[in-house]
């Protein structure tokens, strides 16, 4: 089910993925509250483009750490690629 912001308060959420289209973002929205999964998104900036590199914002969105398996696992069943950062803090 989608939190609100104070559901995080105190606590390190994991960003586990970037919609970069609403569509996607929507449809994602559903699949985690289909799932009964507790989950935060924002709209950010993100940077994109090869060529020509821009600042572009999309739909970031955010579980607790100990549903970050779970929500990997939902994700991929439906076809997403969840975002895993490349240098985790220790």
């Amino acid at each position: 089910m989608k939190q609100e912001a104070s559901y995080f308060e105190g606590k390190e959420p994991v960003l586990i993925y970037i919609a970069k289209k609403l569509r996607d973002a929507l449809r994602l929205e559903s699949v985690f509250t289909e799932a009964g999964l507790d989950y935060g998104v924002e709209a950010d900036e993100y940077r994109g483009g090869v060529i020509f590199r821009s600042v572009r914002a999309g739909a970031f969105f955010y579980v607790l750490p100990e549903t970050v398996g779970a929500a990997h696992d939902v994700m991929r069943r439906h076809g997403y690629q969840p975002y895993v950062d490349p240098a985790p803090q220790t």
